[in-house]
């Protein structure tokens, strides 16, 4: 494994970081126990990765306690969420604190390295800050919270609107941002205020289904293509990201997608979630390779660098942004 150092929070940190939420859910969604689930956690622990996500919404915070128990705790970075609306209203702090113990208690620990608040969107941001931001200050003051962070939604926010609100303000010292290879608008909306302010990057959405479809990223483009949006050339094509599968480059679409994120300046950690020990291997192995050549990064970028449609951002139901 390859580490980084996670920001101004000092916490040393696996490249690859674990997602239990997404479509999988650690294979809960496919019929695994809790035990079978807790498994695959430590198996990614085995290979080094060293960074947990979760959240009350994906129902594995049971899940990650269960592998809790059998590692030391400071062998591993968790970081869990809470909404900053759900079911039509703001979350109080009241209501936060009590997520948060929640979460302690399901987890089997007294702290969490990371607390985001989750899928914050444009208008909900004032009362992010200004109404949950002193309580998630005095729970960290309780030693409750090590580092206090948001996450984006990209599937609305594809231009990552949360973020630059946030630019000025110091209470976060984490980020979980929307990147991957047809959604590159953090490269100039949010690296460089990262970077500048030593603020920590979990990526999610580096993989989404599209780069596993072929036929939709043929329909995508021509799509794009039609509307001027990208070089004709790839609306004609059959398959026009198969310029990063040759025996120089990457050996797959889905390892091109892990690599073009994971050696991206300003990318700590690249977030993936599995179900299945063989595909925890294989993205490791991906997350793990050299960037992929020069000219294959460059066409990325200079194909798709200006897109801001949030094509490929889909949701767990499996939805895309692009409007």
């Amino acid at each position: 494994m390859q580490y980084t150092t996670f920001g101004r929070t000092g916490l040393r940190v696996s490249v690859a970081g674990f997602g239990t939420g997404g479509f999988s859910r650690c294979g809960l969604r496919a019929g695994k126990t809790e035990d079978e689930a807790a498994r695959l956690i430590l198996d990614a622990v085995d290979l080094g990765i060293n960074v947990i996500d979760t959240a009350p919404g994906y129902g594995t915070e049971g899940v990650v306690g269960r592998a809790l128990k059998s590692l030391r705790r400071e062998e591993v970075v968790v970081a869990t969420k809470v909404l900053v609306r759900g079911a039509g209203a703001f979350c109080t702090p009241a209501q936060f604190v009590a997520s948060l113990d929640k979460s302690l208690l399901a987890m089997g620990t007294d702290y969490v390295d990371v607390f985001n608040l989750h899928a914050v969107e444009p208008e909900q941001y004032v009362h992010a800050r200004d109404v949950l931001g002193p309580a998630l200050l005095e729970q960290k003051a309780k030693g409750k919270i090590r580092h206090i962070g948001f996450t984006e939604n990209p599937i609305v926010d594809f231009t990552h609107e949360t973020i630059k609100l946030a630019a000025n303000d110091p209470l976060w010292d984490v980020y979980m941002v929307g990147f991957h290879m047809l959604h590159q608008n953090a490269r100039r909306d949010v690296f460089p205020q990262t970077r500048a302010k030593g603020i920590g990057t979990l990526m999610m959405f580096a993989v989404r289904s599209i780069f596993a479809d072929p036929p939709r990223i043929a329909r995508e483009m021509k799509a794009m293509a039609d509307q001027g949006l990208v070089d004709r050339s790839l609306g004609d094509s059959a398959d026009p990201l198969g310029f990063l599968v040759h025996e120089a480059g990457a050996a797959n679409v889905i390892e091109a997608a892990y690599r073009f994120v994971r050696h991206e300046p300003g990318v700590d950690v690249t977030l993936f979630g599995t179900g299945d020990t063989a595909h925890l291997r294989t993205n490791v192995a991906s997350l793990l390779k050299p960037p992929l050549p020069a000219v294959d990064r460059d066409k990325l970028v200079k194909l798709f660098g200006h897109l801001q449609n949030g094509v490929g951002l889909d949701g767990h139901g499996g939805g895309g942004a692009r409007r």
